[in-house]
Formats: structure tokens, C-alpha cells, sequence
């Protein structure tokens, strides 16, 4: 009896690549309007709380340490111009438990930071219902990226538009008051701790981490081998220049001390100026911003599930686009149910500490990416990587004990997962 032969298995159909749709301005906007969000409004005064007069010295750390991350992610966002950022880094540089790695610390400690955006909303917009705010802001920001990121890089400019002309009437109005002084931003290290100033360092390194935001959309910028590695840079240097406009001020004005236990520091720094009737306006900026900074996260966290779940370590069925080019619909409407539910149970304090430990971790795997290249692939200067990695590492063990412990357990918990959601070979 003949055995007939056996026919080649068909070749794999090629996942649906995104519209190329986002230039230069567009990125750089996505990525100000995740790193100019509620960090700017609610981070500096626990800080303060950690660092002291120090601050400007631990804004200042965080700043280097996210320039080394932004430097290796650019580099490394030109070679692979694909949505997932470090989760695609690590995958092809390190290998596929490290991207998965990334990526898993990605979703779920963006997906957090998600409910601390939204309820950031809530705690400046509507004091009283805040979680029901923040219900309304990620269900209605989450229709919003679902008719596409052309919209959603439309409606991020006009958001931070609104946020810079908030802080920057802020900054006006808090030194043109009388009760600024140079003399508080002198450093004085009494009392101050170097766990406090990592500490310190670590907490306005979160406001920082939104340039990730252009890497993971980089399947959707035009020219990404030439945009991203621009984009990436412009975004980070303009925040700078706005922290510290913003951190100055605030010492200035109020004193280590005052900032330190000020819950709404740019609304207390305004009062000290004498332009009361300005509270309101640093309110809704606030609340404007953490809008911006929701928005872009939930195009990021959707994008990684959608690179993951191309790799089959998420359910495939998050993979679907919506259409030739379209939105990831799937992933998107999942990442905003999942925030929904986080908005509606968790605290702001916890998710926030917990995302934390979450980025770094990421970036620790997007810098030994890094290291990775070849000199032929414009491989960063040595030192960028290497400090960028040894820096992610010392602020992520030095935030508060029980979001390490959070974070250890949850990366614990994805290490274990791997095996059971393996990728199907490529």
C-alpha cells in the first residue's frame, strides 16, 4: 500500500500590521501627555517628604535615570518599529521569557496606574463621587482610543495644551505673590536619609515614564527609525524643563516642610501667591492632566496586550483589529474593563506604588536590551545602558516595603504563568 505523501503545513498568515499614521509632533505630544499628567500635581509633595530640600537633587536623579531609559528605548524603538516597546525589545534581544517578562510587568503595573489616573479625576473633579468619576473617565476615554489613535493624538495635544498653560499660570502666579524665596532652594541635607532621597527619586521617576508611551505605539509612527529616536528625546527634555519650573516654584513658595504635607501643592502655591481665584483653574488643570496621562496609558497597556497576545501568552483573540489598519478593539476594550474594575475597588496610594515597581522593571529589561546591540545598530555609548539598568534596579528596591513586596509577588506570579502560556513557534 502507497503512503501518499504528506503536505507541507500552510504558512503562517501574517498578523495585521497598524496604519502608519503619527509624525514627529504627534509622538512627541503622546508622550508629553503621559509624563505631563497627575505626576506633576501629586507627586512632588511626597517627595518632598522623602528628600527634603533635596528634591530638585532626587528630580534631578530621576531625570538621569530616565534619560538612560529614553536614550536605550529610542535606539532600541528604531531597530524593531513594532506596538509592545520592551516586550518586543526583550523578546528579540534577550529572549522570549524576558519580553514576556517586561510585558507582563508592563500590563499589569500600567493597568494600575490606569485606576490611580482615573482617580486622580475624581479626587480633583468631583471630590464627592470620585469613583464614580473615575468609572466615566476610563469608559469614556477607552471609546475614545477605540475610534482610533488619529483621534486620541488629536484629543492628547489639546490636553496638553490646557496643562501647560495651567502649570504655567501656576508658576506666574505663585512667585509674583511675595512669599518665594531663594533661600528654600538651597540643599540641606540634615535629617535626610539616602534611602529618603532614592526614595524621592523613585516616586518622580513615575512621573517621568510616559515616554514609553511613543515606543509602544511605534508600529503607528511614520518613519520610526528616524521619529522615535527624535520624538523621544524632545519629549523628555521638555518635561524636564517643566518639572523643574514647577518643583522650584513649590520649594520656593512653600518650604520643604509645607510641600511636604500639602495634598494639593500647585492649589496651596497659588493661595501663598495671593491669586485665590486660582484654585479652581489648578483644580481642573489637575484633573485636565490626569486626563492626559489616562489617555495615553491606555493606548500604551492596549498596545503591549495586543503585542502579547499576538505571541499567545495573552488569548489570542486580543490580537483582532478592527478592520484593515484599524484600532485593536479587543485589547482595548479588555485593558479598559480591567481598569474599570481597579478604579471601582483599589486605593490611589497602592496603585500607585505598585505601578511603580512595575515600570522599572520594564526599563531594567529595555536597557540590558540595550546592551544587546551592535555598533552597526547605533548601539548607545556603554555607560547609558549600564547606569540605566543598576539605576532602575536601586529605585525600584527603594520604594516603600509593601509595593516591593507587591511587586515581587506579582512578578513571581508571571514568571510561574510562562510555562502554561508559552508562544506557539514562529
Amino acid at each position: 500500500m502507497t503512503r501518499r505523501p504528506t503536505a507541507p503545513p500552510p504558512a503562517p498568515v501574517p498578523a495585521p500590521a497598524l496604519t502608519r499614521r503619527l509624525g514627529l509632533l504627534d509622538a512627541v505630544v503622546v508622550g508629553l501627555g503621559a509624563m505631563i499628567g497627575a505626576g506633576v500635581f501629586g507627586a512632588f509633595g511626597p517627595a518632598a517628604g522623602a528628600a527634603g530640600s533635596e528634591l530638585l537633587g532626587a528630580l534631578g536623579l530621576a531625570a538621569v535615570v530616565a534619560y538612560c531609559n529614553a536614550t536605550s528605548s529610542a535606539r532600541l524603538a528604531a531597530r524593531h518599529p513594532e506596538s509592545g516597546g520592551t516586550y518586543v525589545y526583550g523578546r528579540e534581544r534577550l529572549g522570549p521569557f524576558w519580553g514576556y517578562l517586561a510585558g507582563w510587568s508592563f500590563v499589569a503595573g500600567k493597568t494600575a496606574s490606569c485606576a490611580a489616573m482615573a482617580l486622580t479625576v475624581g479626587h480633583y473633579a468631583w471630590p464627592g463621587q470620585a469613583r464614580a468619576t473615575a468609572v466615566a473617565a476610563v469608559v469614556a476615554l477607552t471609546t475614545v482610543n477605540c475610534l482610533g489613535v488619529r483621534k486620541a493624538a488629536w484629543l492628547t495635544r489639546l490636553i496638553v495644551a490646557v496643562t501647560l498653560a495651567v502649570l504655567a499660570a501656576c508658576v506666574v502666579a505663585g512667585l509674583g505673590g511675595g512669599h518665594a524665596h531663594a533661600s528654600r532652594l538651597a540643599w540641606d541635607g540634615a535629617g535626610v536619609s539616602p534611602r529618603g532621597f532614592l526614595q524621592a527619586a523613585g516616586l518622580l521617576f513615575f512621573a517621568f515614564a510616559g515616554y514609553a508611551r511613543i515606543a509602544t505605539l511605534g508600529e503607528e509612527v511614520r518613519d520610526p527609525a528616524r521619529t522615535i529616536p527624535r520624538a523621544i528625546p524632545l519629549a523628555l527634555a521638555v518635561t524636564l524643563g517643566v518639572y523643574a519650573a514647577v518643583a522650584g516654584t513649590l520649594l520656593a513658595v512653600l518650604g520643604p516642610d509645607a510641600l511636604a504635607h500639602s495634598a494639593a501643592p500647585l492649589a496651596d502655591a497659588v493661595r501663598a501667591g495671593g491669586a485665590p481665584g486660582l484654585v479652581p483653574v489648578a483644580r481642573a488643570g489637575a484633573a485636565v492632566a490626569a486626563l492626559g496621562s489616562l489617555l495615553a496609558l491606555l493606548l500604551g497597556v492596549s498596545r503591549t496586550a495586543l503585542a502579547m497576545a499576538r505571541d499567545r501568552h495573552l488569548p489570542h483573540a486580543l490580537a483582532a483589529l478592527s478592520g484593515a489598519g484599524g484600532a485593536p478593539l479587543r485589547a482595548e476594550l479588555a485593558v479598559g474593563a480591567l481598569a474599570t474594575v481597579l478604579a471601582a475597588t483599589t486605593d490611589l496610594r497602592g496603585a500607585i506604588g505598585f505601578s511603580s515597581f512595575g515600570v522599572l522593571l520594564y526599563y531594567a529589561v529595555a536597557n540590558a536590551s540595550a546592551l544587546r546591540l551592535s555598533p552597526a545598530e547605533r548601539r548607545p555609548p556603554l555607560p547609558v545602558p549600564l547606569v540605566g539598568l543598576a539605576g532602575c534596579a536601586t529605585l525600584a528596591l527603594s520604594l516603600p516595603p509593601a509595593s516591593v513586596l507587591a511587586g515581587l509577588a506579582a512578578t513571581a506570579t508571571g514568571a510561574a504563568l510562562y510555562p502554561l502560556r508559552r508562544a506557539t513557534p514562529r
